[in-house]
């Protein structure tokens, strides 16, 4: 069939598997040239489809020829109709590892769920015996608590009093202001239950259990903090609660695995386009400009950019340096001030009709449409392709 992008508001309702496999290799090409000097050799990445969770995963494998299993929920291809984006992606990692000797398996479902962390602790004692890193990279909307069957969804809003600021509809160029009524104590409840750390720390605490854990075992899970502009509706929102609960459960973590010398970080990344951040009022237009400003810089980064400096610079370097709260931060080049101070002059530039010029509209919107497999440069999309793409390690 031929594929073409369908959009409804921030999400694309189709993918390609011809330009997802392209962004995939892509990824693998850049690693490959940037090897990760004694890098993790058995990784679990929770979340290893899209985004920051599957550029971890290339950068184990092709980084540091680390095995990898990833656990994450895809929507398969039925006849006629693609799989989501993260389908598509895992089975060009996977066939590409499997072409080049690497050892790599995953799971499909839900990763909150016990019978998920069963099943993937059942796969590392058969095939790996431990792990030495698991990357947690969940994004998702809804939680249903394994233990309980309540049902949490996550709600992206201010705290305490209504925000209201510029975005853009990165489709049309629209710059408009929006308004965000305050959540509700009930909200940030949600939101926490759902992005915060509790989910990360029965990973581990089942992993444990199992024996599985190698010693030196490192976890990192990923966090954001962002500048002033966007701190109302993030940091300083219902999400930034969840952010702080994630980032307190890695001092739990650590102490939970002291007897392995294991150790838990928070990873503070940089903005980037992902499905999860074109949901967020005000991240499009912040995302624009802050683009525009560091390509100019020579400073932008990618997901595998940073992913691939995280691991070189930070995660396996001699001397990992943390920040005052005890996270590492490779948002380090975003919120450089003069970075900052750039990006603000122009938000308080930024129209409909001056976005063109001062911000990098066109590369939030390629950026947006690659993470389905669109406008991937190389790739015919006039071609007709077989939506029905198996992943060759998908464990049943």
């Amino acid at each position: 069939m031929i594929i073409e992008p369908k959009t409804r508001g921030f999400i694309c309702l189709t993918s390609h598997p011809t330009g997802c496999e392209q962004n995939v290799l892509n990824q693998i090409e850049y690693v490959k040239e940037r090897p990760v000097k004694n890098g993790p050799k058995k990784v679990l990445v929770i979340g290893a489809s899209t985004g920051f969770g599957l550029a971890s995963r290339i950068t184990a494998a092709y980084g540091s020829n680390a095995a990898t299993i990833g656990a994450f929920f895809e929507k398969p291809p039925s006849e006629g109709r693609p799989a989501s984006p993260g389908w598509y992606n895992s089975a060009a990692f996977e066939a590409q590892a499997h072409k080049d000797g690497l050892y790599a398996k995953s799971i499909n479902g839900d990763a909150f769920s016990n019978e998920i962390k069963a099943q993937t602790i059942d796969l590392i004692k058969s095939d790996l015996g431990e792990i030495d890193l698991l990357v947690y990279s969940l994004a998702s909307p809804v939680r249903t608590h394994p233990d309980t069957g309540e049902r949490f969804k996550s709600v992206l809003k201010p705290i305490g009093q209504t925000f209201t600021d510029n975005t853009v509809d990165f489709h049309t160029g629209e710059v408009k202001e929006i308004s965000i009524e305050p959540g509700t104590e009930e909200d940030i409840k949600n939101t926490v239950a759902v992005m915060g750390g509790e989910d990360w720390q029965m990973w581990i605490d089942a992993l444990k259990s199992a024996g599985v854990l190698s010693e030196d075992f490192k976890t990192v899970a990923y966090s954001y903090i962002g500048p002033s502009l966007t701190e109302a509706v993030y940091r300083k929102g219902t999400i930034g609660r969840a952010k702080d609960h994630l980032e307190a459960t890695a001092f739990k973590i650590t102490d939970a695995i002291k007897a392995i010398n294991g150790q838990a970080y928070v990873s503070v990344n940089k903005a980037l386009v992902t499905q999860a951040s074109s949901a967020i009022p005000v991240i499009p237009l912040y995302i624009s400009l802050l683009y525009k400003v560091m390509k100019e810089e020579g400073i932008h980064e990618g997901c595998i950019e940073q992913i691939e400096r995280l691991f070189n610079a930070r995660l396996y370097a001699e001397n990992l340096e943390l920040d005052e709260a005890g996270r590492i931060r490779i948002d380090d080049w975003e919120m450089r001030d003069d970075i900052q101070a750039k990006v603000l002059e122009l938000w308080k530039q930024a129209t409909t009709e001056t976005l063109p010029n001062i911000g990098d509209l066109k590369g939030y919107e390629t950026d947006f449409y690659n993470l389905f497999g669109f406008k991937v440069d190389g790739v015919d999309y006039d071609k007709a392709v077989n939506e029905m793409v198996d992943i060759p390690g998908l464990q049943e």
